[in-house]
């Protein structure tokens, strides 16, 4: 707090109304408020008890000396109430002006043009502050996945009673392949010997594959034996 009332000082303020208003303040700050300027009313005749204007880190306070500078009034806004703020100069000095959000106007005119524009610099920074806080750190949510075992579609099951219904039977391959034979039987008188010792074979490929009985192979084997 030193530091800033050395700046403000060594900007053609007046120490005495400083010391005046900070040694009142005193009492008004919050715990960590800090005073970021303190502007002061210039006006062209001599100013007795002239008006000012403090700006904080959290607030604007308005003072207005009262009962012949035995007392002051202090009228503050939070920087969350403030919507705006500008500053107008003339020919004897700068007004500074700002509004509320209950469309309320406030207006301390006859400040030094250099003061003017360090208020509204500083009221500036603090709007912007509140309009663009800094990004708070992005923490990225990872969801965890669902186990696989969530994921296996439950099939109903049926129960199987009749077991030969689900394993294929070789009896119509066996049927096929012994009419298939037995009707080939009529042109083995026809057939040389070579290709009835073919046919011998692949009876006994059959049999050892077991799609025919042996009787029926014997059968076979016997009929091919006649014309050899």
């Amino acid at each position: 707090m030193i530091d800033n009332l050395k700046k403000i000082l060594n900007e053609d303020q007046d120490p005495k109304a400083i010391e005046k208003i900070t040694s009142k303040l005193e009492n008004l700050l919050m715990s960590n408020e800090e005073i970021g300027y303190i502007a002061v009313q210039k006006k062209p005749a001599v100013t007795i008890f002239p008006d000012s204007i403090v700006v904080t880190n959290k607030r604007i306070i308005l003072c207005k000396p009262k009962n012949l500078g035995l007392s002051m009034e202090f009228i503050d806004y939070d920087w969350d109430d403030i919507a705006g703020s500008f500053v107008k100069e003339g020919i004897l000095g700068a007004d500074f002006t700002f509004t509320t959000h209950s469309d309320l106007t406030h207006t301390v005119d006859y400040l030094p043009k250099n003061q003017a524009r360090k208020l509204y610099t500083y009221a500036k920074e603090q709007l912007d502050v509140l309009k663009n806080p800094k990004a708070a750190p992005f923490v990225e949510e990872v969801k965890l996945e669902s186990p696989a075992n969530d994921l296996i579609e439950e099939v109903q099951t049926e129960e199987v009673t009749h077991f030969a219904e689900l394993i294929p039977s070789n009896d119509g391959i066996r049927d096929t392949e012994v009419e298939a034979s037995i009707s080939e039987e009529k042109g083995l008188a026809h057939l040389s010997h070579d290709e009835l010792f073919g046919k011998l074979q692949n009876y006994k490929k059959l049999l050892d594959n077991g799609l025919i009985l042996q009787g029926e192979y014997d059968r076979l084997k016997s009929e091919i034996l006649k014309y050899l």
